[in-house]
Protein backbone atom coordinates (compact mmCIF):
# COMPACT_ATOMS: atom_id res chain seq x y z
CA UNK A 1 0.00 0.00 0.00
CA UNK A 2 1.19 3.38 -1.18
CA UNK A 3 1.96 5.63 2.34
CA UNK A 4 3.36 9.38 1.94
CA UNK A 5 3.32 11.31 5.06
CA UNK A 6 4.15 15.19 4.53
CA UNK A 7 5.72 17.35 7.27
CA UNK A 8 6.79 20.77 7.93
CA UNK A 9 4.35 23.30 7.32
CA UNK A 10 2.90 25.97 9.22
CA UNK A 11 2.33 29.56 9.59
CA UNK A 12 4.87 32.43 8.19
CA UNK A 13 4.73 35.99 7.00
CA UNK A 14 4.96 36.82 3.85
CA UNK A 15 8.50 36.65 2.76
CA UNK A 16 9.35 33.99 4.71
CA UNK A 17 10.33 30.44 4.08
CA UNK A 18 9.55 26.97 4.59
CA UNK A 19 10.30 23.13 3.82
CA UNK A 20 8.35 20.38 3.24
CA UNK A 21 9.10 17.24 3.85
CA UNK A 22 7.16 13.56 2.67
CA UNK A 23 8.27 10.41 3.20
CA UNK A 24 7.42 7.61 1.04
CA UNK A 25 6.95 3.95 2.14
CA UNK A 26 4.96 0.83 0.44
CA UNK A 27 6.77 1.16 -3.29
CA UNK A 28 10.04 1.45 -4.69
CA UNK A 29 10.63 5.16 -4.42
CA UNK A 30 13.31 5.37 -6.40
CA UNK A 31 11.48 4.25 -9.71
CA UNK A 32 8.99 6.85 -9.89
CA UNK A 33 8.68 10.75 -10.46
CA UNK A 34 6.84 12.37 -7.42
CA UNK A 35 4.82 15.85 -7.47
CA UNK A 36 3.61 18.62 -4.99
CA UNK A 37 0.20 19.34 -5.27
CA UNK A 38 -1.85 22.04 -3.24
CA UNK A 39 -5.47 23.03 -2.65
CA UNK A 40 -5.68 26.58 -1.51
CA UNK A 41 -9.54 26.90 0.50
CA UNK A 42 -12.47 26.80 -1.51
CA UNK A 43 -10.15 25.38 -4.84
CA UNK A 44 -9.34 23.05 -6.30
CA UNK A 45 -6.09 20.84 -6.34
CA UNK A 46 -3.07 22.41 -8.51
CA UNK A 47 -0.02 20.88 -9.26
CA UNK A 48 2.90 22.53 -8.04
CA UNK A 49 6.36 20.73 -8.98
CA UNK A 50 7.53 17.85 -9.83
CA UNK A 51 11.21 15.46 -10.29
CA UNK A 52 11.89 12.49 -12.10
CA UNK A 53 12.96 9.24 -10.26
CA UNK A 54 16.91 10.04 -10.43
CA UNK A 55 16.31 13.46 -9.72
CA UNK A 56 18.31 14.77 -12.25
CA UNK A 57 14.56 16.89 -14.01
CA UNK A 58 12.51 18.71 -12.68
CA UNK A 59 9.36 20.92 -13.59
CA UNK A 60 7.49 23.80 -11.84
CA UNK A 61 3.78 25.51 -12.14
CA UNK A 62 4.52 29.07 -13.01
CA UNK A 63 3.27 30.63 -9.73
CA UNK A 64 6.00 29.53 -8.07
CA UNK A 65 9.06 28.93 -10.81
CA UNK A 66 12.24 30.61 -8.86
CA UNK A 67 10.75 30.27 -5.50
CA UNK A 68 10.28 26.64 -4.66
CA UNK A 69 13.13 23.82 -5.27
CA UNK A 70 11.74 20.37 -5.62
CA UNK A 71 14.34 17.26 -4.44
CA UNK A 72 14.39 14.13 -2.79
CA UNK A 73 16.60 11.78 -1.17
CA UNK A 74 16.17 8.26 -2.99
CA UNK A 75 18.43 6.50 0.24
CA UNK A 76 15.52 7.69 2.22
CA UNK A 77 12.79 7.69 0.50
CA UNK A 78 12.09 11.35 0.87
CA UNK A 79 10.89 14.18 -0.70
CA UNK A 80 11.44 17.92 -0.47
CA UNK A 81 9.85 21.24 -1.59
CA UNK A 82 11.82 24.26 -0.32
CA UNK A 83 9.55 27.20 -0.72
CA UNK A 84 10.85 30.90 -0.46
CA UNK A 85 9.72 34.61 -0.87
CA UNK A 86 6.47 33.06 0.19
CA UNK A 87 3.12 35.06 -1.12
CA UNK A 88 -0.33 34.57 1.28
CA UNK A 89 -1.61 33.26 -2.33
CA UNK A 90 1.09 30.33 -1.75
CA UNK A 91 -1.57 29.17 1.19
CA UNK A 92 -2.76 26.09 0.52
CA UNK A 93 -3.04 22.15 1.96
CA UNK A 94 0.36 20.76 0.26
CA UNK A 95 0.38 17.18 -0.45
CA UNK A 96 3.08 14.92 -2.32
CA UNK A 97 2.00 12.36 -4.80
CA UNK A 98 3.20 9.78 -6.78
CA UNK A 99 3.84 10.09 -10.22
CA UNK A 100 2.70 7.38 -12.58
CA UNK A 101 5.57 6.88 -14.44
CA UNK A 102 9.70 7.83 -13.46
CA UNK A 103 9.22 11.11 -15.15
CA UNK A 104 8.92 14.74 -13.87
CA UNK A 105 5.82 15.31 -14.97
CA UNK A 106 2.33 16.80 -13.87
CA UNK A 107 1.34 12.57 -14.16
CA UNK A 108 0.12 12.39 -10.48
CA UNK A 109 -1.79 9.24 -8.93
CA UNK A 110 -1.96 8.51 -5.11
CA UNK A 111 -1.21 11.15 -2.63
CA UNK A 112 -0.94 11.86 0.58
CA UNK A 113 -3.24 14.14 3.93
CA UNK A 114 -1.41 16.78 3.50
CA UNK A 115 0.53 19.48 5.44
CA UNK A 116 -0.81 23.25 5.84
CA UNK A 117 0.82 26.19 4.85
CA UNK A 118 -0.54 29.26 5.73
CA UNK A 119 1.30 32.53 4.82
CA UNK A 120 -0.36 35.77 6.49
CA UNK A 121 1.10 38.67 8.55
Amino acid sequence: EVQLVESGGGLVQPGGSLRLSCVASGFTFSSYGMSWVRQPPGKGPEWVSAVSSDGTSTNYAASVKGRFTISRENTNNTLFLQMNSLKPEDTALYFCAKNFNRYGTTSYGARGQGTQVTVSS
